[in-house]
């Protein structure tokens, strides 16, 4: 639809378009679109008077595109190039648009709301012939007087699909002439039309032909001329399916008098009371002559066919049938049905899975509660509720106690045990599995570790917390299980003890250790030991040699695994604690007397130790008592003489403050 320039004309749209009745005919809309070839002319005699909704474009003009007054076309591209296509009206000054949308894995109505579809269009505001040719140069043209009614080729894509809306914006019913023609690509299917199966059905009272593609509707002869039949029977008529509301078939149903005899048939084709046999789109005919073979069987009661494979624990069965079903003779609550089995199922309700003719090739039956047991089940045909068996399209009964035997499969549990042998470096588990239920397929993991036998062992270190994982299957059922897994057997002995001991003090030790720990070993090295956990204060005489002591505490712990761990510790045991400094030291790194230092200052709180020069230069100061002076300032070494020192500090046992001052010695 265009821009229009006049509030007259504007008036008049409005009063036109409320006249137009919503477009619904075949071809009229992208969903019914009719399928052209690229190989003749469509010609198009009349156009009714109807619009559909807004087409979007590119173009920024303020006029309203609409489909008014459409058709609409369908192709494939077979061989990719540009698309070359010419539209005549009828009365050449008739005003026709078009777009062109490829639709590729796309709904046909999306091109009312998807732009980029769109490939090329022409909304010109002039009367005449339009389309597309190698003189266009645009491929987008928008509304308006003075545009071209030509585009440029647009380039088509081998194998895709597209839609051609062509909207007759002149309100008239005059038609036009559309072919496809100059352009490189290829619309045409280069496929030739032929028949490709047939069969009998209902003992030869049917005979059903399929296409190898689709075809014109408009092709087939509806009295069934378009066949013959030998040696013998007369065809009445010929319909498919789908021309009741579409332009092409790919199956027909022939209808014979008073039916077949069984036998062998041959099915003919030849030029029907239209004056021809089958046509595709391009007009290419099946060839008079051509033939197939087809044998008619006595008619027969379809039986209880077969059951699709179960899955695990299934709660409905699904039949499938050679022959379709009449939905109208299944029993809705299932009563045409008996299933008996080791599980004690019952059917509870029966659907059929219908078409638009009421028939179905397959019924889900549903049970009461899930088949959780396995073994042979039967399912029996009965008499129903509605008074009759199932009825196939023949209107033939599946007869009372036709049998249907299958398998069902015991659901399955992945519940295991295990056992643990305890080893204080490396444990092992032991993992088993019952394969009740006719499992055979197992998945055993621990961390990294795999294993896909009914029993097996993993390894792992002590003190942990593992998680086990199981999947078990017998080719039908499976479960899952985890269990977690405790660990406590490692062992870690610690305590802590003093470092330094002055003589008759006590010395506290304090149990770190961890890990369940069934027995402890105390040995204090003084003669005493212990079996507790935590051990009493200990004390140690003064030595007699006028030096420190040292002594050796141990602890060793165990556990009922028969693990255990030992943890020791040096106590130092000073032979006195009086604080004092030494008179004289020797630098010299023969390990007596190297440094200067307080003697024994252990008890010492609040220690403030300073060395000084004989110019009154401090060079050493320290409040820790185990950190010495070693002759040395800034990195210099001192030369021998006297130095004098300072002490201060705070007696912990006495609670008094302590300032101590004297002459040191260095000697080289």
């Amino acid at each position: 639809m265009k821009t229009f320039y006049t509030l007259l004309l504007a008036s008049l749209f409005f009063i036109t378009k409320s006249a137009w009745a919503q477009c619904g005919g075949i071809g009229q809309t992208p969903a019914t679109a009719f399928p052209v070839c690229g190989t003749s002319v469509f010609e198009q005699q009349s156009v009714p008077i109807c619009t559909n909704r807004t087409i979007v474009t590119s173009c920024n003009d303020g006029a309203m595109y609409e489909d008014k007054n459409p058709y609409w076309y369908k192709f494939t591209c077979f061989t990719g190039g540009t698309l070359g296509f010419t539209i005549k009206p009828k009365t050449l000054s008739d005003d026709y648009d078009w777009q062109l949308f490829d639709i590729t894995g796309q709904n046909p109505n999306d091109v009312y709301t998807n732009r980029n579809l769109t490939v090329c269009y022409n909304w010109s505001g002039e009367g005449g012939i339009t389309g597309t040719s190698a003189a266009g140069t645009t491929s987008l043209v928008c509304a308006g007087f003075g545009q071209a009614l030509f585009s440029s080729m647009p380039v088509l894509i081998q194998g895709h699909e597209y839609l051609l809306m062509i909207s007759h914006f002149t309100d008239s019913q005059s038609g036009y002439d559309l072919e496809f023609s100059g352009g490189t690509g290829s619309i045409t299917d280069p496929t030739l039309p032929a028949l490709q199966e047939i069969k009998s059905g209902c003992g030869g009272t049917t005979i059903g032909i399929k296409l190898n593609k689709k075809m014109k509707c408009s092709s087939l002869a509806a009295d069934g001329s378009d066949f013959s039949i030998t040696p013998s029977g007369t065809i009445t008529s010929a319909r498919s399916i789908s021309c009741s509301n579409g332009f092409d078939m790919d199956s027909i149903i022939l209808t014979i008098a008073g039916g077949l005899i069984p036998g062998n048939y041959t099915i003919g084709l030849k030029n029907g009371s239209d004056g021809n046999t089958l046509l595709d789109y391009c007009n290419r005919a099946i060839s008079a002559g051509t033939n197939l073979s087809v044998t008619v069987f006595p008619v027969a009661p379809t039986p209880l066919d077969s059951i699709v494979p179960l899955r695990c624990a299934p709660d409905s069965l699904k039949l499938i049938f050679r022959k379709p079903i009449l939905c109208n003779s299944i029993a809705t609550n299932g009563s045409d049905f008996l299933l008996t089995g080791p599980g004690g199922n019952i059917i509870t309700a029966a659907t059929g899975i219908c078409d638009a003719n009421g028939k179905t090739t397959s019924i889900v039956l549903k049970l009461n509660t899930a088949i959780l047991v396995g073994g042979l089940y039967t399912l029996t045909m009965q008499q129903g509720i509605d008074g009759n068996t199932l009825l196939d399209e023949c209107s033939q009964a599946t007869p009372v106690g036709s049998l249907l035997s299958f398998t069902a499969y015991d659901t399955v549990s992945a519940a295991f045990n295990y056992t643990i042998n305890y080893d204080c470096s490396l444990n092992t588990i032991n993992l088993s599995h019952d394969g009740r239920n006719g499992v055979n397929q197992w998945t055993w993991s621990m961390d990294q570790q795999r294993a896909f036998t009914q029993n097996t062992s993993f390894s792992f270190a002590p003190q942990s917390v593992k998680i086990i994982h199981l999947s078990v299957g017998n080719g039908i059922c499976i479960d899952t299980s985890s269990q977690t897994v405790v660990v406590e057997n490692a062992l870690n002995a610690s305590f802590t003890a003093p470092i330094l001991l002055c003589p008759e003090d006590a010395a506290v030790f304090t149990n770190t250790s961890t890990g369940i720990i069934d027995r402890y070993s105390w040995s204090f090295g003084n003669g005493a030991t212990q079996s507790q956990r935590d051990a009493t204060p200990q004390t140690y005489p003064p030595t007699t040699t006028g030096r420190e002591k040292k002594y050796t505490v141990q602890l060793i712990v165990e556990n009922n695994f028969g693990c255990a761990d030992t943890a020791t510790n040096i106590v130092r045991v000073l032979n006195t604690c009086y604080i004092t400094v030494p008179n004289a030291f020797t630098p010299n790194g023969d390990g007596n007397n190297d440094d200067l230092y307080p003697l024994n200052a252990i008890k010492a709180e609040q220690l403030e130790f300073k060395v000084y020069n004989r110019f009154g230069q401090l060079i050493f100061s320290t409040t820790d008592w185990t950190k010495h002076w070693n002759g040395t300032y800034k990195g210099n070494v001192l030369a021998a003489g006297t130095f004098v020192w300072t002490l201060k500090y705070y007696d912990a046992d006495k609670k008094k403050q302590v300032f101590l001052k004297g002459n040191t010695v260095l000697i080289r």
